[in-house]
């Protein structure tokens, strides 16, 4: 049972995809998923669906609110083409959203879309990202930690930078179970920075897992890209489902 709804913010209104069980009944624990730099469409739609198949009210909003809206921004080719895909992500202003979507404005979107979810599911919630989704779920954590309990990080670039908006200092604000899973040909996330999240991640004494998959890129979980790796996709499936049953 999935639906576009939009969502009032202070920058104007936000279109979100919310999805839950067909079969649902009663209030269901939520989920917010952080859709990937190249959008909201139908694949992480799909996503969505696959998760509230478990048990759950998902919402995944347009964080490029501000840009355009879904259609707008979607790729205009077939990305499972490299060429195409580097071609997007060259010439489609991609990065220069990304890069623009800071904290000042990411952070106080997070709130309202906890806010949004909260009103067609119940407390607690977990959080899920990818690519730059991971950056926004971590510090999800942070900024509310008396509703979110759990959140997955999948393929995410950036979770270890210099300053203090470095998404990996929020852990010390958290009171969730992370799971993250990198790529090992990912440069956007090399091995020393995965030890540094690790290292976070232990101070804070929380329960989590920092693993690399052997053979995957970043993107492996985007089946409409030419980077997805079904072994590393299942796998984070897996491994979701089962840290949102347990902190859920």
């Amino acid at each position: 049972m999935g639906e576009t709804i939009e969502i009032k913010t202070d920058a104007g209104t936000a279109e979100a995809y919310l999805t839950r069980p067909d079969d649902a009944e009663g209030p269901l624990p939520g989920v917010l998923l952080y859709m990937d730099a190249i959008g909201l469409r139908p694949r992480i739609e799909d996503m969505a669906d696959r998760i509230a198949s478990w048990g759950y009210v998902v919402l995944a909003p347009n964080v490029f609110h501000r840009d355009g809206s879904a259609a707008e921004l979607a790729p205009p080719g077939d990305l499972t083409i490299p060429e195409n895909r580097e071609s997007f992500f060259a010439g489609g202003g991609v990065m220069e959203r990304v890069g623009a979507y800071t904290p000042e404005l990411s952070d106080p979107d997070t709130l309202r879309w906890i806010e949004t979810l909260l009103e067609h599911a119940k407390a607690p919630i977990g959080v899920t990202g990818y690519c730059m989704g991971a950056r926004l779920a971590t510090r999800a954590a942070g900024l509310r930690p008396d509703v979110v309990r759990a959140v997955g990080g999948f393929h995410g670039g950036g979770l270890v930078v210099e300053g203090p908006d470095s998404p990996h200092r929020m852990i010390a604000e958290a009171q969730a179970e992370f799971v993250y899973l990198h790529a090992d040909g990912d440069h956007s996330m090399p091995v020393e920075a995965v030890e540094e999240l690790g290292k976070a991640l232990e101070a804070a004494g929380l329960t989590y897992s920092n693993d690399v998959h052997d053979g995957a890129q970043h993107g492996y979980t985007m089946a409409d890209t030419a980077p997805y790796h079904e072994g590393a996709t299942e796998r984070h499936f897996e491994l979701l489902r089962s840290l949102f049953e347990r902190a859920l």
